[in-house]
């Protein structure tokens, strides 16, 4: 059987500016019936969300989900927390790891793999002002230096 590619459904494009990506880990995403549809239609938000550990549980908090649009009385709440799956020791080593000075949790993505909705969560570090600065200064030098070959190639 073919498997299918992963089809993402929302990004956090902000999380790779305000972080340094340290590592990544894939975490399963408990929803309910219509945050299905609605995250099948692209219809979600990572913005400001964050993942936390509370009594052994990973739970992701502040992740908008658009309520669905057919789904009448059975919709859910937009901003409710959503568990996300993983193994106990990969959840404890990750509690282990974000009790470091500013080390947080942060997803990265949602994506749809073999049918069931995954989330790309990072542990990432903050960012200082003059890092996103160097960052832009490196990102704009590297895009200068592209464009100049273009124009002689």
């Amino acid at each position: 059987m073919a498997r299918e590619p992963e089809k993402t459904v929302c990004q956090n494009r902000k999380a790779r500016h305000e972080y340094f990506i340290l590592e990544t880990y894939e975490a399963g995403l408990v929803l309910k019936g219509t945050e299905v549809k609605s995250l099948r239609a692209g219809k979600a938000n990572l913005k400001d969300s964050f993942a936390r550990i509370e009594n052994g549980e990973l739970w992701l908090e502040n992740m908008h989900v658009s309520p669905y649009e057919q789904g009448n009385r059975f919709n859910h709440e937009p901003k409710r927390p959503r568990k996300l799956l993983m193994h106990k020791a990969e959840i404890m080593r990750l509690w282990g790891k974000s009790r470091e000075k500013g080390l947080a949790m942060i997803p990265l993505r949602i994506y749809f793999k073999d049918g069931r909705a995954k989330v790309e969560l990072a542990l990432a570090k903050g960012k200082k002002m003059y890092d996103k600065r160097e960052d832009i200064a490196k990102r704009d030098a590297e895009r200068e230096i592209a464009r100049v070959a273009r124009g002689k190639a």
